[in-house]
């Protein structure tokens, strides 16, 4: 029998307890904080879906990108199989800990433009910051037009009915 079998019969069953404890101690491997332990890489494109999410919430925010871009982009989406384009409007620089967006939006007739700016930044830095950990050192909104209330939208009319 080795010595600590030896010990934890003439002990009693409290000790062996402890024994356990330290015996499991002994097997953890690498040491330290598990998220010390690597590194997380977060895609421009998982940034730019969230950013996209976020400022689409907003109200005001009619459509996001410019005219040549939502008018390909309405296209794309009535292709079967084509889906809703998030990131259109939306373009980051991510580094290892930080993140940088630039929006293109397109605001509602009425509205004011600096808040629907200042409400879509808030939203857009809370999302990022809290779904990736990254900081969001600057939101730069491009406000590309306006939709009147008498406008079309520049989606083509489907030919199906």
């Amino acid at each position: 029998m080795t010595d600590m079998t030896e010990r934890n019969r003439t002990e009693g069953p409290d000790t062996t307890k402890e024994s356990s404890q330290v015996g499991r101690k002994a097997t953890l491997r690498g040491g330290g904080d598990p998220a010390t332990r690597g590194r997380t890489a977060i895609a421009d494109g998982v940034v730019e879906k969230i950013a996209g999410l976020a400022a689409r919430e907003v109200v005001g925010v009619h459509a996001m990108g410019g005219g040549l871009s939502r008018t390909l982009g309405a296209v794309r989406d009535r292709v079967p199989g084509g889906s809703r384009a998030v990131t259109r409007g939306v373009k980051v620089e991510v580094g290892e800990v930080q993140t940088a967006l630039d929006l293109e939006i397109v605001v509602d007739y009425g509205v004011s433009i600096s808040d629907v700016a200042d409400d879509v930044r808030e939203n857009v830095i809370a999302a990022v910051e809290r779904m990736t950990g990254l900081e969001v050192v600057e939101v730069n909104i491009a406000v590309s037009d306006v939709k009147l209330p008498d406008e079309e939208d520049e989606e083509p009319e489907s030919r199906l009915q």
